[in-house]
């Protein structure tokens, strides 16, 4: 077995307007640093559409319908402030959903040891009936119920490292004890959500906030002290990772100052935990990373930990 690779070239048919930091040129940054010798052990799969039931697991069906007749034949349309659709987000949005429940299959089937969702738009931010911040479905979230739902898996764990925080997962996942969400993210910055105090009606939210500045240091600190102890007691039949790489110090929408080396060291510590406790099984869904360079090194080595290197 290997690490499995979820990508589709419809992901590059969200188009974003002129200058707007999360743009296909991302998806091609990935697709090429990941092309190279090293990453040849790699199960390359195209991601499937997602059924509309399946996004209905977190997001009403009406709201899922709203979103489906928003999408323009041609130019774009604006859904949320910094969010918007063409003719070809729709599509990439349920293939990015899609992409993320074939690797939960994938993984859970043992057909792979893990898996890497490489697809775009994000989704972290989007929440049970507004999509904001880039994104449109909440991918990781629909990942975890489907995991439950389609294989009766108990506990499944969200950890997001992506520096802005997931407002949509954690909305989602409130009041739900059998999903655990965890997150360091940089505070204050947008939304502006996931304070300390933030722990949800079963204390199954786990919020780590860093200040502009920090590093590695502040963030393995936060992993260490905060997280991967509560993560290890809540004993998770998956893990999902919100992969946002836009805490390396090069990203241009935030503050934080991590190098690739300390994603790596992320995804290594909760390969940890899942190997205690989830027989291995880790499914990772691309977030954000605005900068090319640094969202280049920061998957490589992402997905280099992911393959056990």
């Amino acid at each position: 077995m290997a690490t499995l690779l979820v990508t589709h070239p419809a992901s590059l048919n969200h188009l974003t307007p002129e200058g707007h930091p999360e743009r296909p040129d991302r998806l091609r940054a990935v697709e090429r640093v990941l092309s190279a010798d090293q990453f040849n052990p790699l199960m390359r799969v195209q991601a499937p559409e997602a059924p509309l039931e399946s996004i209905a697991l977190c997001h009403p069906m009406d709201f899922v319908e709203q979103v489906r007749e928003a999408s323009p034949k041609e130019g774009r349309v604006q859904i949320d402030a910094d969010t918007s659709m063409s003719p070809g987000t729709f599509e990439a949005a349920l293939r990015a959903v899609g992409g993320a429940l074939l690797a939960v299959d994938q993984v859970v089937a043992k057909k792979a040891n893990n898996a890497f969702v490489a697809m775009r738009p994000p989704g972290h931010h989007a929440e049970t009936t507004r999509p904001m911040g880039f994104c449109i479905f909440n991918t990781a979230a629909i990942a975890a119920r489907h995991a439950q739902t389609k294989h009766s898996l108990g506990r499944v764990a969200i950890v997001d490292f992506d520096v802005h925080h997931g407002n949509g997962s954690q909305e989602i996942f409130w009041a739900d004890p059998s999903v655990m969400y965890c997150s360091t993210h940089e505070m204050p910055l947008y939304p502006g959500t996931g304070a300390l105090n933030e722990r949800g009606e079963y204390d199954t939210i786990v919020n780590a906030p860093l200040r502009a500045g920090d590093a590695g240091d502040k963030f393995k600190a936060a992993f260490e002290t905060r997280i991967l102890p509560r993560l290890t007691d809540f004993a998770p039949d998956l893990v999902i990772i919100s992969a946002g790489f836009d805490a390396h110090r090069r990203d241009p929408l935030a503050n934080l100052q991590l190098v690739d080396t300390d994603f790596g060291w992320a995804t290594r510590k909760l390969m940890d935990v899942a190997d205690k406790t989830a027989g291995g099984r880790v499914v990772s869904v691309l977030e954000g990373g605005y900068d090319l360079e640094g969202l280049s090194q920061s998957v490589a080595a992402h997905v280099t930990a992911l393959m056990r290197g």
